[in-house]
């Protein structure tokens, strides 16, 4: 039995996003990044003031990396776009695809320096995204026919990747070449969770190599071993949990975007800090995400 943990945690951001997204942490700024992917927004934190700044873009974001102290490579429905931090002038960069139905959506930097990133409808068209590798300017589509890729995320020393359809519920494994990030072998599934309430999200990867999931429509993050094995629940004040990203000095704190998509009036009044951006108030064993290799 998976033992369930209450919130015991703070609200991080009380600016509910539409849909939060793509978080990540910058140590060299002390700054936690993310999206609202249907707001256009970029948000960032400065941890140790708690300073918030918020930058308008004009694209759908949903993934941002760090390249060095000047740059960042910010994934969009328009494609990839190098950001300047100096001042956020942004220059094209690289695309995954010509579909204009379609936007960005979950992603993450391999320890090779290269990029998972993905696709899918705006309306989560069934079948209509797709999963890519970034090396470099070059781009190679590993997945097609996925409807809501997420959960893309790597064990430590880069050997496997994760990813799901949340559509389907599966959580999959996938061996992979450390030195490229590229599969080696044909994805299994590590969890079958089409059965279980809400979706499997966003995730990253510990240190220990457990799995750290948001669970949509569940309000909670829950863990998994790299067997599959599910160890822990811990509930967040919001349902629609979107995904997690390690914080801190020491990697050891975890922060935990959400969303009020799709909620009608009554669900908003019901649900008051949904699309709210969460710590969770415990301390994991984190790492900090590996840099984008131009």
């Amino acid at each position: 039995m998976t033992e369930t943990h209450s919130f015991s945690g703070r609200i991080l951001c009380d600016t509910n996003c539409q849909l939060g997204e793509g978080p990540t942490y910058d140590p060299a700024t002390d700054t936690a990044f993310w999206f609202d992917i249907r707001g256009q927004k970029l948000h960032a934190l400065h941890l140790a003031t708690m300073a918030k700044t918020v930058h308008d873009l004009p694209f759908l974001g949903s993934v941002l990396a760090v390249i060095d102290a000047e740059r960042q490579l910010v994934v969009s429905d328009q494609g990839l776009f190098i950001r300047a931090t100096a001042d956020g002038k942004l220059t094209p960069f690289a695309t995954l695809e010509d579909r204009a139905q379609n936007r960005s959506n979950d992603g993450r930097v391999h320890p090779s320096g290269a990029l998972w990133a993905s696709t899918m409808g705006r309306r989560a068209e069934k079948h209509s995204g797709a999963i890519y590798h970034v090396a470099g300017e070059t781009v190679t589509k590993l997945y097609s026919n996925i409807t809501i890729p997420n959960s893309i995320c790597f064990s430590p020393d880069g050997s496997i990747g994760y990813f799901t359809d949340t559509d389907i519920n599966h959580l999959m494994r996938v061996a992979l070449d450390p030195k490229t990030g590229l599969p080696t072998g044909e994805p299994q599934v590590l969890s079958d969770e089409s059965g279980m309430p809400g979706g499997v999200d966003g995730s990253v990867c510990d240190a220990d190599g457990l799995i750290w999931n948001a669970r949509w429509g569940s309000n909670a993050v829950e863990v998994y071993k790299p067997d599959g094995t599910k160890i822990a629940r811990y509930l967040v004040p919001a349902s629609q949990s979107s995904c997690p990203a390690f914080i801190g000095e020491k990697a050891d704190r975890l922060l935990v975007t959400s969303a009020w998509q799709d909620m009608d009036a009554a669900g908003r009044l019901a649900d008051p800090h949904a699309g709210q951006t969460f710590e969770l108030g415990i301390t994991v064993k984190g790492r900090f995400e590996p840099k984008f290799l131009l």
